[in-house]
Parts: structure tokens; sequence; C-alpha cells
């Protein structure tokens, strides 16, 4: 199927003046032009054709001062969960994609697609067709750094021949191939490893591993098939510098022993006499694994690739960095061997932690695992970051339906912790946010002698979990609370005062069972006297988990309330006609 929907077409247009388009550029089409008011078809002979046009023309072309859109024509009955993201910047990091992506639903896949267009494509599968709905309508058209992403949706072919028979959940494979090769291609691109490939290197090498004007890393990149992101301005001095490679696990170690290949050759122009070893990082979780009791399965490693490997100690672990440096000494040959053997070991423990994720996926409703970073993923750094996500908690992946947004909690705490929070220079809260991709700031103390301040968190859900979570941590770790007494700290959300009586429910049974639940003690204090926004406070008293299971059982209330609220739509479209009295 490779008709084209052609969008945003001035009501002067005519079929010719869109076949002058074409014909000017080159694109073949296959049929005549069918043109309606403010939209057209058109038939192309192949998928190459239609990507072509897609390429060439969307957002490019203007007819009769309008900018023409261009897109697969997708029936409203073959709508899927799955589409196409093309013209990504070309240099945008794969966790800052995530993150966007991930605002909009739970993302089952994605995978590149390899073109021969300087900017990137993805194809991507949302859990749901509401969510895939949404990611469409937020972000065909939005900017990503100058440049315009252009999304359309995968058909699924099957829905037409199932029906209404055919309304269940589709699997992944229920068409067939999915059209996710590259144009002019008919073969499937391998998937994508979850975990991408890290790798220190040293600065002076950088130079030649990206070439002159970048021809040396893109020559690379399209050898392997590789997404390559070479992270410069991280650790500004820093003898060493971070390059995160995203591809199949094949491509990956391909794309890694070529640029050993180039660091070595420019060793030799150079005179650099210093041997060159293999540096990767690896989250912290899987390095006991790797390791194996008692050194068992690093030790096999060696003997089996005649290589030498050292891990780094512990202590250089930080809260936002848990990765750690694992060095491989051996000829260009044993290291790759040795890597290969890594990076199945890596893989191995990944697929085994999010199995236990998915086991636990309903332990705090509300919240999305993936992005909290209690599992690795993607994310260069800091290994699961969410520097990726909006700070400030510009949006937010609400589980509950509707459009994402973010949350506020004042979060209170022993005045005299407030140093520890703030850190020296303001450096320690500014990587709280960072880390947690939430707004993070000290409230003025209310009154001089205050015992306690408040802490304005302002995120995700997810965000509100991760700067929490530290948050906890940090006065236990500053000793603001004794060796064996547990972190209990005093949280207020606000909610629309009519929805009050929904957190109290009929007799206090709903604030009663609450507090069963989540073994936190939450208070609706009555006689309050709503704020400008029509609001009250809730107040929750607990430790961290307790604290957290409260604030999504009540936001998931609020959720309920919210759509129940929402005006029922009238048959036909027709406003309700008033009663003859």
């Amino acid at each position: 199927m490779n008709k084209l929907y052609i969008g945003n077409v001035s009501a002067e247009a005519s079929e010719e003046d869109l076949e002058t388009i074409f014909e000017r550029l080159k694109i073949p089409h296959s049929g005549p032009f069918l043109v309606k008011t403010g939209y057209a078809f058109v038939d192309c002979p192949d998928e190459k054709a239609a990507n072509l046009a897609i390429e060439r023309i969307s957002g490019n072309e203007e007819l009769f001062g309008k900018v023409l859109e261009v897109a697969i024509s997708v029936p409203k009955s073959q709508r899927s969960c799955k589409m196409q993201i093309r013209n990504i910047p070309p240099h945008m990091q794969w966790e800052v994609l995530d993150g966007m992506l991930a605002q909009y639903g739970t993302v089952e896949s994605c995978e590149q697609v390899n073109t021969d267009t300087e900017t990137a494509v993805v194809n991507v599968r949302y859990a749901a067709k509401d969510q895939a709905r949404l990611a469409m309508e937020k972000l065909n058209g939005s900017m990503m750094e100058n440049f315009a992403l252009k999304v359309s949706y995968i058909p699924d072919e099957t829905a037409a021949a199932e029906g209404a028979s055919g309304r269940g959940r589709r699997g992944f494979n229920a068409r067939g191939t999915p059209r996710s090769g590259s144009p002019g291609q008919g073969a499937r691109p391998k998937m994508q490893s979850d975990i991408p490939l890290r790798m220190l290197v040293p600065t002076q090498f950088v130079g030649a591993i990206i070439g002159k004007e970048g021809a040396t890393i893109r020559n690379i990149t399209k050898q392997t098939h590789s997404k390559i992101d070479i992270h410069r301005k991280e650790n500004a001095g820093a003898a060493e510098k971070p390059i995160t490679i995203h591809s199949t696990p094949e491509g990956c170690l391909n794309a890694c022993m070529t640029i050993m290949e180039i660091m070595q050759k420019e060793a030799v122009d150079t005179k650099f006499t210093e041997a060159i070893p293999l540096k990767i990082l690896a989250h912290n979780n899987f390095v006991g694994r790797l390791i194996g009791k008692e050194g068992r399965n690093l030790k096999k490693i060696e003997q089996d690739t005649g290589t030498k490997i050292t891990i780094s100690a512990l202590l250089d672990l930080t809260v936002y960095n848990l990765e750690r440096t694992i060095t491989i000494n051996g000829t260009l040959k044993e290291s790759n061997k040795a890597l290969e053997e890594l990076m199945t070991k890596i893989m191995e423990s990944y697929e085994s932690d999010m199995a236990a994720m998915n086991l636990q996926s309903n332990l705090i409703p509300g919240l999305n695992l993936n992005a909290l970073g209690l599992f690795p993923s993607g994310a260069p750094g800091m290994g699961p970051s969410m520097s990726g996500m909006p700070p400030h908690g510009a949006h937010g992946g609400s589980a509950y339906g509707g459009q994402p947004e973010s949350e506020t909690v004042h979060l209170f705490i022993p005045a005299l912790a407030v140093g520890a929070i703030i850190g020296k220079q303001g450096q320690h809260i500014k990587q709280l946010s960072h880390f947690a991709g939430a707004s993070i700031k000290i409230a003025p103390a209310e009154e001089k002698d205050s015992i306690q301040r408040v802490v304005i968190i302002i995120g995700t859900p997810e965000a509100q979990f991760k700067a929490q979570c530290r948050i906890f941590g940090k006065l236990k770790e500053e000793n603001f609370f004794g060796p064996k007494e547990e972190v209990k700290l005093e949280a207020h959300i606000k909610v629309p005062s009519f929805a009050a009586g929904r957190v109290i429910g009929k007799g206090g049974k709903t604030v009663n069972e609450l507090q069963n639940l989540t073994c936190a003690e939450v208070v609706v204090p009555r006689d309050q006297t709503p704020d400008e926004n029509d609001q009250v406070i809730v107040k929750i008293i607990g430790h961290f988990f307790a604290c957290q299971l409260a604030q999504r059982k009540i936001q998931e209330i609020l959720a309920q309330v919210r759509r129940q609220q929402q005006p029922k739509p009238t048959s036909g479209g027709q406003p309700p006609q008033p009663r003859r009295k």
C-alpha cells in the first residue's frame, strides 16, 4: 500500500499543479491526483517513491502560499499503535528521543530505520492506539533543533480483514513483516540492542575519530548501521571522553573495533607510545554478575580470550554516576572476543532485570518503572538517566489517560538539613534536579526559628519518585535520623476542593483504606479555606514507599474525578434541545 495523503492543499490548487511539483522533483506516481477540499491523494508505484515524496515535499514545498504536508495515507480502520517518525536531528541523543516519546505513553519498541538521508528515521510502537494518536498529534510538525518532525502511521493491514471481530490488542507480528526496512529494501533490519555500548577513549583521539567535517564518524555509522554519540562536552578537561554506540550487538562490536583501529593508527602517526586498552562502561547493577562468585566469570573470559580485564573500584561511584569502567588489555582480536562475551553477559543480566521489573509493574500504579532508573537502560553518563526528559515538569507521563501533566509536591525536611540538600554552591540540588528531571526549590522560611523547611518539587510521577527518593536517602546519609530510625517525612499535595470528599470517602472509608494499604498517615484537614485556585491540602506522612504509594493512589482518585467531570458528547454532535414546558 503506497497511497499518499497530501495535506494543507490550497483551494486554488489543481491536479496539474500537484503533478508539476512531482515532475519537477522527479517523483514517480502511478495514478491521477484525487484533489479534495484542503487535501489530496495519489498512488506511488512503490515504497521507495512514496518515501521520496514525503522526504522532498512535506514541509519543503509551497503551493499558493501553503506549505504542503505529505504522509502515507492510512484509513481509520487500519490506524494502529505503530508510527514512523522522520526528519529527526542527526545528532539527537537517544535518551532525549526516548524521554520525548515516553511523554505520550508506554513505548513497546523503537527501531532505527537505515536510510540514505542525513536525518534519522525510527519506527515506534506504543502499547495502545490512543497513546499513538496522542503522540501523532503532538509530534507531527513539532520542531526539534530546527528540524520539523514528520510523523505518519504504519498501517495495520490486518485490521480491514479482521473487521469487528478483531478488536483485541494485536501482537507485534500480527501483520507479517512490518514496514520498517529502509526504502527500497525488503529485508527488515535486525533488532537494535536495548542497551547501547559505552566506551571511553583518550581525549586526544576524538578529533581523529570524528574526522574532517565529521567524515570519519559518518563513515563508521554508515558501515556498521550504528548511531554514535561522542560526548565531547562532558567532563571538560578530562583525559577521556565517553562514546555511546546504538546498534545491534554485531553493529556495536564492529563500530567499537573500527574506533579502536582508528586510535591505534593515529597513535602510530603521532608517535604516541602508551598502550591503548579497550575501555567500556557498564552499569554497576551488572558488574557483580559479570565478575561472578569468587571472580569465576571474569577469570573464564580472561582464559578464553587471552586478555587481562580490570574493573574500576566501587569507591569511584556516585549517586549520579552509576557506571564502572571495564578495561580490557590484549590485541584487537583478543579484545574483540572478550568484548563480545562481556556484552552477552550484560544482555543476559539486563533481560533478567527487565523480567523482574515486569513482575513488579503494578507495585506503584501510575509510574513508568522504565523511566525511573531502577534498572539500567540506554541512557549515557548516569546509566539510567532522566536527563533526556524535559526539566521543570513541563510534561508528565500520567498513566491515567488524558493530557500528560506534571505534579507539585511540598516535602517538609528538617531546617538544619537545608545545607545538605543544596550542597556547596548549590551543586547538590542542581545535580538532583538534573538527575530526576524535576524542578526542585527550597521555599523561604516562614518564621525565623522554623524547625522545618519546605522543598517544592515539580515534575512527572517518575521525576517525583526519583527526587523524593534521593532527598529521603540524603537525610539518612547525613545522620538527620538515627541509625535504627526510619526516615519519615510529611508531604503536601493540593487537590481541587470539590474532590476532597472523594479522597475522604463516605464516613472516612476511602482515607482509611488508603492508610491501611499504604502504611502512610493521610489527613485532609477539615474546615480548610480553599486557595485562589480553589484547592485544598492533603497531608501524607510516612516512609518513602508509603508516601509514594499514597501520592499515586490519590492522583488515581483525582484522575477518576476528572474523567467523570468531562462533558459527554451528544449524539450527532448537536447541542441538547431545551425541554418544552
